[in-house]
């Protein structure tokens, strides 16, 4: 894998806030590679990551240069795609064969995203629906991780236009992690709603929970929210409940990386617990989400696989030591949020209100 500091290119205009570096990219033609935009080094540097194989891009997602359910699941399907270029002369069988090998490998890198696995079985059925060897289906392969990540932007924009009227004009909605134009491939889930809210003349303030251990409220939702010229707050995670107890917050909002068919929510640590303080305050708790993101084989999210992280992401800062040497740490990545504490799931079909299994299989269907 190779960094580059390249000038930020923009996505296609109205799919992407303006002033944003693009979060990903197939750069050239069918010997090209994929482009990433480093989150790790943000918001001092923007680097840009040149992944020519499915192990770079292996990597990226799992130390989080690239993160937020959708833009892992459209990465990962570029990665199928870079991984199986060298079995392009192969016959049909060994190449699907090679097929599921990588794709069970990029599976394996974050277990709790479920747009991860969505993307890959996406592919793997348009490979197996489509006719011929081994090159007619790598370039078909190729064509159609491009479709999924134009699909993304649009899904996206979609997902913000049913967002925006719960955006409280003059009033103040506090979000927590990320999930704008920097989880996806363009615009975002939860911050999809502040920008489509922004663009209809509407002004609020936004409050970003920090995010610890790593900080992606503060690194990366105030970097992308400035950059688009909204008024955005960074407040330690500790201080929502508060905040909210002040009356400075009239709605919240969140992105999701899997959800239930109850409704459930697996979201970045921490958001379980903002969900009860919004419920204690009176405040409606709104999450994010595309289709792709909703797991209905999981009756609740009791069933929701939690990624455990290193250890070091706790007791380190910088590079430095902040806990005793040898110390237990506890570091899940995601909490699963009760689909009674939501008021309503924002998708590119509609709001699901209240969050209930029934409703939603009525609204995205089986």
């Amino acid at each position: 894998m190779h960094t580059s500091d390249a000038h930020p290119t923009l996505a296609s205009p109205g799919l992407h806030p303006a002033g944003l570096p693009e979060t990903l990219a197939w750069v050239g033609g069918s010997e090209g590679h994929l482009r990433l935009l480093d989150q790790t080094r943000l918001p001092s540097e923007v680097v840009f990551l040149e992944c020519k194989t499915a192990e770079d891009v292996w990597n990226a997602i799992r130390v989080l240069s690239v993160r937020g359910a959708p833009a892992i699941g459209v990465a990962a399907a570029f990665g199928l795609v870079l991984g199986l270029r060298p079995n392009r002369e192969q016959p049909r069988a060994a190449f699907l064969a090679h097929l599921d090998t990588v794709s069970a490998y990029l599976r394996g890198c974050r277990p709790t995203a479920v747009n991860l696995a969505w993307a890959l079985g996406e592919m793997r059925l348009h490979a197996f629906a489509t006719p011929g060897n081994g090159a007619a289906l790598w370039l078909s392969l190729w064509q159609f991780a491009q479709h999924l990540a134009a699909q993304d932007a649009a899904t996206c924009r979609r997902i913000g236009e049913f967002g925006a009227p719960l955006i409280p004009d003059g009033g103040g909605v506090l979000t927590h992690c990320n999930a704008g134009a920097l989880a996806t491939v363009a615009y975002g889930t939860a911050l999809a709603a502040l920008y489509v809210a922004h663009e209809q003349g509407k002004r609020f303030r936004v409050y970003a929970d920090e995010t610890r251990p790593l900080l992606q409220g503060a690194r990366l939702t105030a970097f992308e929210l400035a950059a688009a010229g909204l008024d955005v707050t960074v407040l330690c995670d500790h201080a929502a409940a508060s905040l909210m107890q002040s009356g400075q917050v009239q709605a919240v909002i969140v992105g999701a990386d899997r959800i239930a068919a109850n409704g459930d929510v697996a979201n970045k640590i921490g958001t379980y617990t903002v969900a009860l303080a919004a419920q204690r305050h009176g405040i409606p708790f709104y999450v994010a989400a595309p289709r792709s993101t909703f797991d209905l084989s999981l009756a609740t999210g009791a069933g929701i696989p939690i990624e455990q992280r290193a250890a070091e992401e706790v007791t380190h800062f910088a590079g430095l030591s902040t806990a005793p040497a040898g110390v237990g740490v506890y570091n899940p990545a995601f909490d699963v949020t009760p689909a009674e504490l939501i008021t309503a799931l924002v998708t590119e079909r509609g709001l699901i209100q209240p969050p209930a299994a029934d409703v939603i299989r009525t609204l995205l269907g089986p």
